[in-house]
């Protein structure tokens, strides 16, 4: 890093995105227990009582970096009422894609090396819960026992799309569009029975 960016003052708030940028690209790059906070602050050419001042531990590091990354993706994934299912389908499954395969390892430090951490799972029960909100908001709904019977259906379906990526990310058997399609059939065909119409008759059965 050149020098005059290592002298570089930054206020606190920059500092801290600034310290994030570079967490974010060392966990995506590198399994999380050869990730070292010594390293992170020598990349991001601060001293470590600076980094510690900032993060006190790697696991905070680590679950801010996470909980910016589902705040993105769900920027990413505001459903557009003017396009039809699939398509809002296909961009939602496409933008967790384009991160799940860019940042491997922070997705698979996060499911599993973490999977029993209540701070990193609140994080991905939160997303999980906005998504299945807002995909409850562009469905056809009849009545309130129609709601709920889909918004089990999609809590489900949700928690079935991230244990298949994840097993595809650490084994990839099939193409990554074949995977999405596989995504998106498979809670097409849930939904069908209980909705009043087909949510997506331009979806082959």
């Amino acid at each position: 890093m050149p020098v005059q960016e290592r002298r570089k003052r930054l206020s606190p708030a920059e500092r801290r995105a600034q310290l994030l940028v570079v967490g974010a690209r060392a966990f995506a790059t590198r399994p999380y227990e050869e990730v070292l906070m010594e390293e992170v602050a020598e990349q991001a050419g601060v001293s470590r009582a600076l980094l510690y001042k900032h993060f006190a531990s790697k696991h905070e590091l680590f679950a801010e970096v996470y909980r910016q990354a589902a705040g993105e993706l769900l920027v990413q994934t505001r459903f557009d009422p003017a396009d039809t299912l699939v398509e809002q389908l296909v961009e939602g499954m496409d933008a967790h894609l384009d991160y799940f395969v860019a940042n491997r390892h922070a997705v698979l430090t996060a499911n599993r090396v973490l999977a029993g951490d209540p701070v990193i799972q609140t994080i991905i029960t939160e997303e999980l819960d906005t998504l299945r909100t807002r995909l409850l908001g562009v469905l056809p709904l009849a009545d309130e026992g129609a709601r709920q019977a889909v918004s089990q259906v999609l809590r489900s379906w949700l928690v079935f799309v991230r244990v298949l990526v994840l097993d595809w990310l650490t084994e990839p058997s099939c193409t990554r569009t074949e995977l999405r399609d596989a995504c998106i059939g498979a809670v097409l065909g849930a939904l069908r029975p209980l909705l009043p119409a087909d949510p997506a008759p331009e979806w082959g059965r």
